[in-house]
């Protein structure tokens, strides 16, 4: 393992979070509050750390798929580490673990809360918090390869590593480019929605709070009742753009190049908003009597689809006070996700699609022996490798949730409690059922729960492996073996 990379890669992810943070505290200065001292720390330590990591650049800069993985893990843990330490030192959250699991909650966009007053909040704190939601949207990597020149012709590995879906590639030949377009796409939808969130009434700094965690698909509210006593002008703009956001983003690259056609032929995105309209129709008929009215039923129906498919997790109701069927369509989506390559989580509508396919298939060799069916998505077959990782995929999703809801049933809360939060977590979404329900926050749950929880939000954010790797004995072994035998070289080259 190339391990000077991963050194050399991670200072630069350092600094680019110390650079970061002079946003919130521009806004402390403005609004002269005492939380620009542990922001100041925090800045210097990302700095220094950064620094030292990046003094020697490394001889090698090649990396692969393992190195990828690895980076991407030790940035999204290094980040979140550095990042709670804000909340921590302005003791705004006194518990260090409370500040880990809220700043992993912000950067993985899964809006997962242990604060059970956010309206509290000093306006620095509170504006870090819901930009910890835009930074994780994207990726600290993406953003990384955007800015900053890495030789060695293996950048799409950091891509791979961190962008969300069953497969990434290019947009253009160059992956730099690709990653400039995806933030200009991304910052430019960011800008559009804040400014018609400040025609609704909202504040500037309330509209873009808002805007980033709906671009990164976060959750973070800045009140407490999330959504419920904003106007119905600002919650269809949210629910407008919470949908858009967990369109891939590809699409909207064909999009700007004008192939609409293209763009429309799409059939992930085609499936997304049919599911979308689909579960919208189910909730609206089921909860139409005890609402009464057209307009409101079918307001609060699109916005909780649209938070739970892309995972976003705002809330403009109480929903866990809806019928089980209505109840029921929401879990069903925390599962299905957003599409690939969007801001979303969830396990994403393009592997459920591989995997009805998969399904069918099988089915007709049942029927017909000897007809070969080939699996297709947008005309072009899917490769053998390609299905075989989505059903990779499904089995790991599957272990990790099973092991984390009966690692935190130790507690002894009940089913629905801990089986919605594990749901919540692993599929970035934030709010589950009873106990961790829209109205209330994972605060309850032991230290052991929230490192589980945070755990999950992490696999769930880097599509499980990267950080299942990062635990791996063997690579650190050969890790291990490598610096022994660099040493021993360094020996006999001396004597």
């Amino acid at each position: 393992m190339n391990s000077s990379i991963v050194r050399y890669i991670l200072g630069h992810v350092l600094k680019i979070e110390a650079a970061l943070m002079v946003i919130p505290v521009i806004v402390g200065v403005i609004y002269r509050e005492k939380a620009i001292s542990a922001f100041l720390i925090t800045i210097a330590l990302c700095a220094v750390c950064g620094i030292l990591m990046t003094i020697k650049k490394p001889a090698n800069t090649v990396f692969y798929l393992k190195e990828g993985c690895i980076t991407t893990a030790l940035s999204w843990i290094l980040m979140s580490i550095f990042g709670c330490l804000p909340f921590f030192i302005s003791r705004e959250i006194p518990s260090f673990t409370d500040a880990l699991f809220e700043t992993i909650s912000g950067f993985t966009t899964t809006g997962a809360s242990i604060l059970s007053e956010v309206e509290g909040l000093s306006q620095s704190i509170m504006f870090w918090r819901c930009f910890t939601h835009w930074i994780g949207g994207m990726g600290v990597l993406v953003f990384l390869l955007a800015v900053i020149p890495l030789t060695g012709g293996s950048n799409i590995n950091l891509m791979k590593a961190e962008s969300p879906g069953p497969s990434v590639g290019k947009l253009v030949p160059k992956i730099r480019y690709t990653a400039r377009i995806l933030y200009i796409i991304y910052f430019g939808m960011t800008v559009l929605q804040t400014i018609l969130l400040l025609f609704g009434g909202m504040t500037f700094l309330d509209a873009l709070n808002t805007a980033m965690g709906t671009a990164g698909t976060g959750g973070f509210g800045i009140r407490n009742d999330s959504f419920t006593s904003f106007s119905p002008y600002i919650q269809w703009v949210v629910t407008i753009f919470m949908i858009l956001f967990g369109v891939n983003f590809n699409a909207y690259y064909l999009i700007v190049l004008r192939q609409f056609k293209k763009a429309v032929k799409v059939e992930e995105v085609r499936c997304y908003f049919g599911i979308i309209l689909a579960a919208t129709a189910i909730i609206f008929v089921n909860i139409y009597r005890s609402v009464g009215t057209v307009e409101l039923t079918l307001r609060q129906s699109m916005f909780q689809v649209a938070s739970i498919i892309t995972t976003t997790g705002f809330s403009s109701v109480d929903f866990d006070m809806w019928p089980s069927l209505s109840k029921s369509v929401l879990v069903v989506l925390m599962f299905v996700g957003a599409c690939a390559g969007s801001t979303g989580g969830g396990i994403k509508v393009s592997r459920f699609i591989i995997v009805i396919k998969t399904i069918f298939r099988e089915i007709q060799s049942y029927i017909h022996p000897k007809s070969v069916k080939v699996i297709k998505t947008e005309g072009k077959p899917v490769d053998s490798e390609t299905c075989r990782s989505v059903s990779i995929y499904f089995i790991t999703f599957m272990m990790i949730f099973t092991a984390s809801l009966l690692l935190i049933s130790i507690e002894g809360k009940d089913i629905v409690t801990n089986f919605t939060a594990v749901a919540a977590t692993i599929n970035n979404i934030g709010p589950g059922l009873s106990a961790v329900g829209p109205t209330q926050n994972f605060g309850s749950y032991s230290d052991f729960s929230k490192y589980v929880l945070m755990f999950d939000m992490l696999a769930g954010r880097l599509e499980l492996f990267p950080l299942i790797i990062l635990f791996t004995p063997s690579v650190w072994k050969d890790l291990v073996t490598k610096k022994v035998s660099e040493r021993k070289m360094r020996r006999i080259r001396r004597g």
